[in-house]
């Protein structure tokens, strides 16, 4: 009688418990986030220099040399302000320097502006502050917004 009391308890059969894990809800969440991931990067521009932003500070000359620090970690040094030209685009750091004496001679006056990314390696522009400084160059800035 003991054991008919327990099947009637249990609705009459034995059942057995299921232990898998259920993954479908975790298949959508992994394609969610596989989408997003996949259109973020196409969001960003990678020609355009992020700079830092500073508070106001003394406005930059009127003509100066700009050596730009690309995120790719392309070159270009040019004269910009009133005297501006077309920024050339150095394929290595020894072009980037030999151009920045070639200005320098041509222009002594003129002080040095580096213009780098947030995403630029520090080091990249520090290396360039102890070339310039090297050369002679007593003005040497950063650009900021």
């Amino acid at each position: 009688m003991a054991s008919s009391f327990n099947s009637s308890m249990r609705g009459g059969r034995g059942r057995k418990l299921k232990s898998e894990i259920n993954v479908v809800p975790y298949i959508d969440v992994m394609l969610c986030l596989l989408i997003i991931f996949m259109v973020m990067p196409s969001s960003n521009n990678p020609s355009s220099i992020d700079l830092p932003h500073a508070e106001k500070s003394v406005r930059p000359p009127d003509a100066y040399i700009q050596v730009t620090l690309k995120p790719n970690g392309a070159l270009s040094i040019g004269i910009a302000g009133k005297n501006a030209d077309a920024p050339e685009t150095a394929p290595n750091r020894d072009a980037l320097v030999r151009k920045l004496a070639t200005l320098h001679e041509d222009n002594p006056d003129y002080p040095v502006l580096i213009a780098g990314d947030k995403e630029s390696k520090y080091d990249d522009v520090i290396q360039l502050i102890s070339e310039a400084k090297k050369m002679g160059i007593n003005r040497v800035g950063l650009a900021t917004k």
